[in-house]
């Protein structure tokens, strides 16, 4: 739902669905730049708003780029699950594994004077938007090198800098305030608009309305991206929602199903929930062999001739040991000084410091 449409269609082409090759050019892996055109497979669904054409374009780099990104942030949130488990990170933790296409084809359409906020499935859009390895590990883990100096944990990621703004813990919270960043961008006219990421979970959410409202009522720069992933922590779409045509719901803002992202979640909701007892171990399957977005741009990097299967293993690898370097790195960071429980409470010469 975006209720300021100014840069929606480049946002939706680059979340890319299916898609099959229009061009038979052949490529190397050094012709990186030559437009590539494709067909999706399904038209975009909008409402209120003409849709994108199916036809868009890539290059051999940006596929490159994409299959990179995405690996890495499978990798990394598969060590997360390890380390998890082996009782380095504590308490909550939400895990991306399924859903990096996401992040993968916004960061490809907007810059980083556009904001991103979000709910506690972080990790990912936090790299994505220019966040480093070490600073995800250190910050699961508690340490002070983190991006939120070891106090925030898994759920509360951020960088301002770049135009990440968390990171919310409490569900759907974070629309508001996503609205509010976009009232910031209206009254400084800074050209630039705040994508506020949400779950089916969060859509029945009274307050995720409320916002919509005063975004459309004002114009304000804002698109309301839900990522839906099918179950509100256990609980099925069909469950919870009378119509999950979460791109309708603006009834008066424009949608597109593409920012309704239709996307998945490999793990359970959270490190607590084994994510098998509402869903069959045939649908987690189907979904991989399926629609897995990061297979499907190997198939369509190697099919080309951007790559061999052989470069992109070895790829795999550096991208494995980069995850493993970070973490021994973080490892060694130091917990954060015990002052620390008073400060970013209250703005800096007010309260306890």
């Amino acid at each position: 739902m975006a209720a300021n449409s100014s840069k929606l269609m480049r946002t939706a082409v680059s979340a890319k669905p299916q898609f099959r090759w229009l061009s038979a050019r052949p490529f190397s892996s050094t012709d990186n730049t030559t437009p590539i055109e494709v067909e999706t497979n399904l038209p975009f669904t909008s409402h209120q708003i003409d849709p994108p054409s199916r036809i868009v374009s890539t290059t051999a780099a940006e596929l490159l780029k994409f299959y990179r990104d995405m690996f890495l942030m499978r990798r990394m949130e598969i060590a997360a699950d390890s380390l998890y488990k082996s009782k380095l990170i504590r308490g909550f933790c939400h895990l991306y594994d399924g859903q990096e296409a996401v992040c993968a084809g916004m960061e490809a359409a907007i810059t980083k004077t556009d904001c991103i906020i979000t709910g506690y499935r972080d990790h990912c859009l936090f790299l994505g938007r220019g966040g480093s390895l070490v600073e995800v590990f250190s910050e699961l883990m508690g340490r002070k090198d983190g991006c939120s100096k070891g106090k925030g944990r898994s759920m509360h990621f951020y960088k301002k800098e770049n135009g990440f703004y968390g990171g919310h813990g409490i569900v759907g919270a974070q629309v508001p305030l996503g609205c509010g960043l976009a009232f910031a961008q209206k009254y400084d006219k800074v050209g630039a608009v705040t994508f506020t990421m949400y779950g089916d979970g969060a859509a029945n959410q009274g307050q995720l309305f409320e916002a919509l409202n005063i975004a459309a009522l004002w114009n304000l720069p804002a698109v309301l991206v839900c990522e839906n992933n099918h179950y509100g922590m256990g609980t099925a779409e069909w469950r919870a929602a009378k119509s999950p045509a979460y791109y309708k719901r603006g009834d008066y803002a424009p949608g597109l199903k593409i920012l309704e992202m239709d996307t998945y979640r490999y793990h359970g909701h959270s490190m607590s929930d084994p994510g098998s007892t509402y869903r069959t171990r045939d649908e987690i399957s189907g979904v991989r062999q399926e629609r897995d977005p990061i297979e499907r741009v190997r198939k369509l990097v190697v099919s080309h001739d951007i790559a061999t299967a052989v470069e992109l293993k070895e790829f795999e690898k550096e991208a494995k040991k980069e995850v493993d370097d970070a973490i021994a790195i973080a490892k060694e960071s130091a917990m954060p000084d015990p002052s620390e429980l008073f400060s970013h409470v209250y703005v800096k010469g007010f309260g306890t410091e």
